[in-house]
């Protein structure tokens, strides 16, 4: 199966490839949001229902089961980025109300895109998944850049506290249907692909970067995750 879709894929993007086209061609389609309504079918009347403002129950559970979720954010001009966090279940995240979500920010590879995005714009985009569901959830809202001692304290991980933490104040928060992670099957280990078919982190950085070594990228890389993980 995991080879069957790398055929599809390598074909799918020697297509599009193929295919030539002006940047002139790709222009936005519509001028109103009017006019982008008129291609959809409207939303079922639960669609706009099920949007809370605050974290019920449901989504306190959700959070909680979750190891990771992805940030979205954006820059005072509006260009959008997406950054993923990981943490054991239960660590992801601590909720001290309903509107209130504090979000550790661990060691990385330093170059604070989200935070540099909050300073001008202090506005994010949450989606949390669990291994095994196909649903997800997501959660909008404001954000604050904190450092503080207890907070920091607070979330720590094997007495490793974060460097900062993100105060997020809930504005939306609901549950996001099945569909895409059906579509993508995503949690099907028939589906997974052999990490052979890619090449090492290492060899893509070489690859890009004039005079990087590989195996010396590689070889930093396991050592920072063995040493430097919190």
């Amino acid at each position: 199966m995991a080879e069957l879709l790398i055929d599809y894929a390598t074909r799918y993007v020697r297509t599009l490839v193929a295919v030539s086209f002006s940047q002139e061609e790709f222009q936005m389609a519509f001028d109103t949001l009017d006019e982008l309504r008129t291609l959809y079918r409207p939303p079922a009347p639960r669609a706009e229902l099920k949007v809370l403002d605050r974290l019920d129950e449901h989504c306190r559970r959700f959070i909680a089961l979750s190891p990771f979720y992805v940030i979205g954010s954006a820059c005072a001009d509006g260009r959008a980025d997406v950054s993923p966090r990981g943490d054991p279940p239960g660590s992801l995240a601590l909720i001290p109300d309903d509107r209130t979500l504090l979000l550790p920010d661990r060691p990385g590879n330093r170059q604070v895109d989200t935070l540099m995005n909050l300073v001008e714009r202090p506005y994010v985009g949450l989606l949390f998944f669990i291994p095994g569901f196909t649903e997800t959830l997501r959660v909008n809202g404001r954000a604050e850049i904190s450092i503080d001692p207890d907070l920091l304290e607070l979330l720590s991980i094997k007495g490793k506290p974060p460097i900062s933490i993100l105060k997020v104040s809930v504005e939306e928060a609901f549950l996001h249907c099945s569909k895409a992670l059906i579509r993508a099957k995503l949690w099907d280990s028939k589906a997974q692909v052999e990490r052979s078919c890619y090449p090492s982190y290492g060899q893509v950085l070489a690859d890009q970067i004039a005079g990087a070594d590989a195996a010396e990228i590689d070889a930093g890389e396991e050592e920072s995750a063995r040493t430097e993980l919190y």
